[in-house]
């Protein structure tokens, strides 16, 4: 990220109101980039010489790239109005990015960038140091994750193009998953179709990752047991863990399978999909935006991909009244499958933003476990506390927000200190304090 060469076109980007941030302090800077197809998040980590600390220096995001209300939030200031001039709005987007991490680094170059990538395939277990042949293999797995995939990967080309020297590092969401059993991974289809990668692979796993290190710090030897997490926010899974690795998920060979989520459908019977390829005569394009675009609460809703804003117009909405319903029924359905392959079930968690902050949607998943013994705590559970069952609950039932920046930040960190990991990420914990902990707790 060269502060002499702009990040993409000639063309010029200007906040409406120049706001000129502080200069940060930074030992040793590592940029996290979190790439969307409409945003693009940011987290500034300092790195010491024995850990990352978990609280970014700095920390937001541009939104709205391909609109006209797009702006520059940032966690120390108030909202800038972008102008994104130009035929490649995402590359001016990247260079907002730039000038601001510059002024917070006093015009220093970070010492990484570290990439949230969804998909890792077969291939990539563990983060990797990217150059032009990795780029080229994360490239073949683009339809595998069309709504994350190409954001990512343009941002790391472009970067890529300007300063080939700057360590750029791609962390894996699929790579948490890579314990999951032969039997999880596989496909009731042609062996033949296995032999050429169509398994599940799973999503979300930087955060999972970090819940796995969260829950046994404060939960101790409980977390090590049988413990379902359940990511919910506009893309939702579940995962289940046993000694903090993971042995079965929601999400599969894509992040369409599983839960109902925003705008995504969830798991649905393969004749659905035969049916309106025959009858609607859907292309494969149409079908794609069908599925990924206009399902899951907003389809059955027709109001908003949002459950808070269900929750507001459920009273009178009965299309709000039914999406939501249905949301939570196939979360306890979901959780049901966890647990007859976990045997029973220690600890329930919830993350992300629906997880960490809906306390009326926790309540009616968990009032659906009562068979099971979960109780919950009405008081702690809509103070969102970090343990919200009750005394008397045969399962603790936690609350605990996600961290998936900072693991990207320490993936990074170990590789460019011990080079680029090529095995699995059970095998190869984190160099630093925390992890050196979590692996214990693991073994």
């Amino acid at each position: 990220m060269s502060g002499a060469e702009p990040m993409g076109a000639s063309t010029t980007r200007r906040g409406k109101h120049d706001a000129s941030p502080g200069a940060t302090a930074a030992g040793e800077p590592i940029l996290v980039l979190n790439c969307g197809s409409s945003s693009i998040k940011f987290a500034l980590f300092d790195v010491g010489a024995l850990a990352v600390a978990r609280e970014p220096l700095w920390s937001g995001k541009v939104e709205e790239i391909n609109g006209s209300t797009a702006r520059l939030v940032q966690a120390d200031a108030a909202p800038v109005a972008l102008e994104l001039i130009g035929e490649t709005p995402y590359h001016v987007a990247l260079e907002a990015v730039r000038e601001r991490v510059e002024g917070h680094t006093g015009g220093r170059l970070p010492t990484a960038i570290a990439h949230r990538v969804v998909h890792g395939g077969g291939k990539y277990a563990a983060p990797v140091r990217i150059d032009r042949a990795v780029l080229a293999d994360l490239k073949g797995y683009v339809a595998l994750a069309p709504l994350h995939q190409p954001f990512a990967l343009r941002a790391i080309e472009t970067l890529l193009d300007q300063n080939p020297n700057l360590p750029q590092v791609a962390c894996f969401d699929t790579a948490f998953h890579s314990t999951l059993p032969q039997e999880e991974q596989m496909l009731p289809l042609p062996y033949a179709l296995w032999e050429r990668g169509v398994r599940r692979y799973g999503f979300h796993g930087l955060s999972y990752e970090y819940m796995a290190l969260a829950l046994a710090e404060r939960h101790s030897d409980c977390a090590r047991g049988r413990v379902i997490v359940a990511h919910l926010g506009s893309g939702a899974s579940l995962c289940a863990m046993r000694g903090l690795r993971s042995v079965a998920t929601t999400m599969g060979f894509s992040a369409l399978d599983g839960l109902m989520m925003g705008t995504r459908c969830g798991s649905i019977d393969p004749g659905v999909i035969l049916h309106l390829i025959e009858s609607e005569n859907l292309s494969l394009d149409q079908l794609a935006d069908l599925l990924y675009h206009e399902s899951g609460l907003l389809g059955v809703s027709g109001v908003s991909s949002s459950p808070q804003r269900l929750l507001a117009a459920e009273a009178t909405d009965p299309r709000a009244r039914a999406a939501l319903r249905l949301y939570v029924r196939r979360i306890v359905r979901e959780i049901g499958s966890l647990i007859a392959v976990l045997g029973g079930l220690d600890v329930l968690a919830f993350t992300a933003g629906v997880g960490e902050h809906s306390a009326a949607l926790r309540e009616r998943i968990c009032s659906d476990l009562e068979w099971l013994g979960v109780r919950i705590d009405a008081d702690a559970n809509r103070a969102n506390a970090p343990t919200i069952s009750a005394a008397a609950s045969r399962v603790r039932v936690a609350v605990e927000p996600t961290n998936e920046e900072w693991i990207a930040a320490c993936h990074a960190r170990r590789v460019i200190r011990g080079g680029a990991a090529t095995t699995p990420a059970k095998t190869s914990p984190l160099a630093d304090a925390h992890y050196r902990a979590r692996d214990d707790l693991a073994v």
